[in-house]
């Protein structure tokens, strides 16, 4: 995990956009490989998982901040577990109550989010060290963007697997879909693809701005 600061951080932009980019827990930092493989089989679930997590990383994240003052320390990943998991709870039974459909296809994930390393490591690192309100927005930030790569993995699995988004056809009935993108397999290569992509972006930028020093200190 990047390193984050031990002094109190000044709320700015930075604070949200770290998680939907520089810090991504799934393009960057590779955490949370289990549930981004296993429910990113369809839109559906895969924003259904992202905004889970996302409630829950916020709203621990917010308690735990509230308390890092009163949590001793001998005993402070337990307590950080405890809150989650109550988050997790009400976040279990709600799907329970909005459709059973989907708590089925979400299955024993939806409870494994206790153990989900960008939570506890985000109560960790940055919640037990920081204010309320740079936790909120950090938090925020992060559960967006891992929102945003399972739903980078989930669209693109359900348009090849399906050939629909969010249970809508879009191509004819003589479409032939992929069948291994809709299996485990079919996670493993979407991401490779994702990985591969971002990390490509992510040279090409260091190669311009190595040529642009190069020409900067050319002209100097």
């Amino acid at each position: 995990m990047a390193e984050l600061p031990n002094t109190q951080e000044t709320l700015t932009a930075d604070t949200f956009i770290r998680g939907l980019w520089e810090e991504n827990p799934v393009f960057v930092m590779l955490l949370g490989m289990c549930p981004v493989l296993a429910v990113s089989n369809s839109t559906l679930n895969a924003l259904s998982m992202g905004l889970a997590s996302t409630f829950v990383l916020v709203g621990s994240g917010a308690l735990v901040s509230l308390l890092r003052n009163w949590i001793p320390k001998q005993v402070r990943i337990a307590s950080y577990i405890v809150i989650i998991a109550t988050f997790v709870t009400v976040v279990d039974y709600g799907i329970q109550a909005i459709s059973l459909e989907l708590y089925a296809a979400l299955g024993a994930f939806i409870q494994l989010i206790v153990v989900n390393c960008i939570i506890l490591g985000r109560a960790e690192a940055y919640a037990s060290k920081q204010r309320l309100l740079p936790t909120i927005v950090n938090s925020l930030g992060t559960g967006l963007g891992f929102t945003l790569a399972l739903l980078s993995l989930g669209t693109v699995r359900e348009l090849l697997g399906n050939g629909s988004i969010l249970g809508i056809p879009l191509f004819s009935d003589n479409f032939q879909g992929w069948v291994i993108m809709i299996l485990p397999p079919g996670g493993f290569f979407v991401l490779g693809a994702w990985l591969l992509f971002f990390n490509w972006l992510r040279l090409r930028k260091e190669r311009q701005a190595t040529e642009q020093a190069g020409v900067t200190a050319n002209a100097v």
